[in-house]
């Protein structure tokens, strides 16, 4: 999937009546960052896409150029390096998603005549896939035996005595690990935008 970086390229404006004058260009990210975006996360984009256009992937390669295309524009969003860009990609992603929702929901309702509120909401599984993404992106941050027990309490719905029994601790353990893997978890939800989901 490439990206047409020469559409943005070369765009002029006229003085006043003077000569035309090449506007300046504004930054963007180099093809070889671009790639490596695209190799590290192109993958996982699409496939989440494709869940969040029922298959459709057409219309899934169009969300993931596009939010390419403005990690392109972007530069400076990547300042941290591709590898630490997933957030941030897939949280445009689905702000490019929703945007293509509404705009085929308004189209049916020009169509149809019906008010959005007086149809039976339609299930979006994007926001399930984008916050499992981000939080297991998250909880790989935390150490490990915080991470277990954070997994085996709230992600997999086990009592603290089956914690303790499946990790071999005691009790007391697993209750300690629990409160401090929160603790330590607030932040890193607030460092990826995700402060309502802790």
């Amino acid at each position: 999937m490439a990206i047409d970086a020469t559409a943005h390229a070369g765009t002029t404006t006229e003085d006043a009546g003077g000569p035309v004058v090449p506007a300046p260009a504004r930054p963007t990210l180099d093809q070889d960052t671009l790639a490596e975006l695209y190799r590290l996360h192109g993958g996982y984009l699409l496939r989440a896409m494709l869940r969040v256009t029922s298959g459709d992937r057409g219309k899934a390669e169009d969300i993931v150029q596009e939010t390419l295309l403005r990690a392109w524009q972007n530069p400076a969003a990547m300042h941290r390096g591709p590898e630490h860009s997933g957030p941030w990609l897939f949280t445009v992603a689905r702000r490019i998603a929703i945007d293509h929702y509404r705009k085929a929901a308004a189209r049916a309702q020009e169509v149809s005549g019906d008010v959005p509120e007086d149809r039976a909401g339609v299930h979006d599984p994007y926001d399930e896939v984008l916050v499992a993404r981000d939080m297991a992106v998250a909880m790989a941050e935390l150490q490990p035996h915080h991470r277990d027990v954070l997994v085996e309490l709230h992600m997999k719905g086990r009592s603290m005595a089956e914690v303790a029994q499946l990790l071999s601790v005691p009790l007391g353990t697993v209750k300690s690990r629990n409160f401090y893997a929160v603790r330590a978890l607030r932040p890193i939800l607030e460092a990826h935008g995700m402060a309502g989901a802790g």
